[in-house]
């Protein structure tokens, strides 16, 4: 579902208003009358930050802003209280409302609304009409004289990135097939001026992506490898900036199965694709002045009659031979063949995303995601920084060469596990012996896709990875 964000040009007066205020000196600007006035103060003196005032032909919520703390802890401070306030009007049946700003800064009150409409989104489409309980909120208008037309237009354009990927990790595999995924990125990119190029399974063949194509072995359906390109003309860049997405569409664990507990939700395996193509069109929407190219390798991973087998040596993109211990390490099969494919375009730097390992998931759960480097201090510093403005923080694991030894194979350039230890890592480390150029992996295993309602994350896919790479170009773009 989609939310119309858009600017108010009048000060509301009977319409569903929402108060962004500090203290209590800004309630006499509301127009409360005494006795609501008296309500709302005790309702802060009792640690209420989000007040509801009903006054049955129109709800007014006074939500109260922190005064401490660093920007990124304020942001999402109000990014949570935006998304109390839309279950609040949601609960209400309230189809529009205002954010109407008396004692905010500029940043607050985005990061407000933000957090408003990411939280009013569901995934309904495959309930039936009548059994729907849809959201009512359909229009969110802002009043504030800090915040431009602009500026509404970029929020609305990164939400929108944030949206898609949420619905394509939201999609089942009987939907959402590598092919239908690549179309859908193709037509969504395109829309907005990006350059897509789908790489079918002939292409792949010729191109010699040999760890896509034996993940691909037990599918009747083929592989895909979506290229998507922005180039602006005043791009800040010379050189590429390179953003890799694990398109596995869904995972079995091919061969080597997952138990059906760990399965449940593996149409969630294509989140780092998702992001990587979310991003790329929120950039492209805002027209952001940097160069980037988004790489997407897709399959699903099952365990067909054909399907590829522990024990069997792949021969990958850049010439290595890997031998496959476990075919459930197979986001880190296509990944190295999009990284190696990279290498052409001389990039600036790459950053890959994927649900990659469960050791990452068990190491920091879904409050952060685990990152590596490789030749990319400064850009990771960067990347780290827009991750706590947004809310998306990065863990930096070691990456340091002792951790390749736990791939070192007998028959193979290398192995596809380590071993019991270590998994984030030596999955990542099997990733870097196939780059030559500054690096990033940021494995989003957990945070990726929740079970039960996480703020204005909501339920089921996050689209984590949209909001951090669009800051991270911002930066790139503005240096």
């Amino acid at each position: 579902m989609s939310t119309l964000l858009k600017k108010a040009l009048r000060k509301p007066t009977a319409a569903d208003i929402v108060f962004l205020v500090k203290d209590g000196k800004d309630l006499t600007q509301i127009g409360l009358t005494e006795d609501e006035m008296a309500y709302v103060k005790k309702q802060h003196r009792d640690k209420q930050r989000v007040i509801v005032i009903n006054r049955y032909k129109n709800l007014l919520i006074v939500v109260y802003g922190d005064h401490l703390g660093t920007l990124a802890s304020r942001l999402e401070s109000y990014r949570m209280r935006g998304d109390e306030a839309q279950l609040l009007l949601n609960k209400a049946s309230v189809e529009r409302t205002v954010v109407f700003n008396i004692h905010a800064s500029r940043e607050e009150t985005l990061a407000f609304t933000e957090g408003m409409v990411l939280g009013n989104y569901q995934f309904v489409k495959y309930k039936k009409e009548g059994s729907r309980k849809g959201n009512t909120l359909k229009e969110v208008d802002v009043y504030d004289q800090q915040i431009s037309d602009e500026d509404l237009t970029e929020t609305s354009a990164l939400i929108d990135g944030v949206v898609l990927a949420r619905n394509w990790v939201n999609e089942p595999v009987s939907y959402l097939t590598a092919v239908r995924f690549a179309d859908e990125m193709k037509e969504q990119g395109e829309a907005v001026g990006l350059k897509v190029e789908i790489f079918n399974k002939k292409k792949i063949e010729s191109l010699k992506m040999g760890g896509l194509l034996a993940v691909n072995k037990g599918s009747i359906d083929p592989p895909t490898f979506t290229m998507m390109e922005w180039k602006p003309k005043n791009a800040a860049n010379k050189k590429p900036y390179i953003l890799v997405g694990k398109g596995v569409v869904y995972d079995t664990g091919g061969l080597s199965l997952k138990p059906t507990n760990f399965m449940d939700t593996m149409k969630c395996d294509m989140g780092g694709g998702a992001a990587v193509a979310g991003a790329m069109i929120s950039i492209a929407k805002n027209k952001l002045p940097v160069y980037v190219i988004g790489l997407v390798p897709a399959t699903d991973n099952r365990p067909d009659g054909n399907a590829y087998a522990p024990g069997d040596v792949v021969h990958m993109h850049d010439g290595s031979t890997v031998e496959v211990l476990n075919t459930d390490a197979e986001g880190r099969m296509i990944l190295a063949d999009a990284l190696s494919f990279a290498k052409q375009f001389k990039p600036e730097l790459v950053i890959d995303t994927a649900t990659l390992t469960g050791a990452a998931a068990r190491a920091i759960g879904p409050q952060a995601m685990v990152g590596m480097q490789a030749k990319a201090d400064k850009d990771f510093e960067t990347l780290s920084r827009a991750g706590s403005m947004v809310h998306e923080r990065i863990v930096e694991f070691p990456f340091w060469d002792e951790y390749k030894e736990m791939l070192r194979s007998e028959i193979a350039d290398l192995k596809n596990i380590g071993g019991a230890e270590a998994g984030a890592i030596t999955a990542g480390k099997f990733l870097e012996h196939f780059t030559d150029y500054p690096y990033i992996h940021l494995d989003i295993a957990a945070p990726a896709f929740l079970d039960k309602r996480g703020g204005y994350r909501g339920i089921g896919g996050t689209g984590v990875g949209v909001r951090l790479f669009y800051e991270f170009m911002k930066t790139k773009a503005s240096e």
